[in-house]
């Protein structure tokens, strides 16, 4: 990853037609920093680097976000529901997972292969018994960069607000936006 030289931050800078004070605000600093910085006279901290970055990302419009990436409506079922239930509703939904949720909260997930590896005769198992790991959380200010990474291990991301779900990504709605 190669850190923009002051040079390159006013540049950006200029080119969005964004004054040292628009900028300050949106990352959250003073002017007079955002001066010192583009004027060479300041080595900024890698924080206050990363927040006039992310600032003049928001600005270009490059930033997405978790918010606009996410499905609100997150087809899930409980650990106590039946094996052969979460079948149906993957089946219903054409999903080859599904988040197990509790009041709100992620606690596991199930997929395909997690029935398949289970063995015959465990439809009227309680989904507990075959779920996997959780999928990962994230607030909905992640960014996509965040969730790709995520996504490279994972097959979809819960995200959460104050502790409940509010929506998942998978990576299917990455390459849609991606493309």
């Amino acid at each position: 990853m190669r850190l923009p030289t002051p040079k390159d931050l006013r540049e950006r800078r200029t080119s969005l037609e964004l004054t040292q004070s628009e900028l300050a605000e949106r990352a959250g600093v003073s002017q007079p920093l955002i001066a010192r910085i583009e004027g060479g006279d300041v080595d900024p901290r890698l924080s206050t680097l990363r927040r006039i970055v992310e600032a003049l990302d928001e600005a270009e419009g490059d930033v997405v976000r978790a918010e606009t990436l996410m499905h609100e409506d997150v087809i899930s079922v409980a650990p106590d529901d039946a094996v052969s239930h979460a079948v149906q509703k993957m089946q219903d939904a054409g999903y080859s997972q599904l988040p197990v949720i509790t009041n709100g909260v992620p606690v596991g997930s199930i997929s395909d292969s997690d029935v398949v590896h289970a063995g015959e005769d465990v439809g009227d198992h309680p989904v507990r018994d075959v779920m996997s790991e959780s999928f990962p959380t994230v607030s909905e200010d992640a960014t996509l960069d965040e969730i790709s990474s995520l996504l490279d291990h994972y097959k979809a991301v819960m995200v959460t607000k104050d502790g409940e779900t509010v929506g998942i990504i998978t990576q299917a709605d990455v390459a849609a936006r991606i493309s």
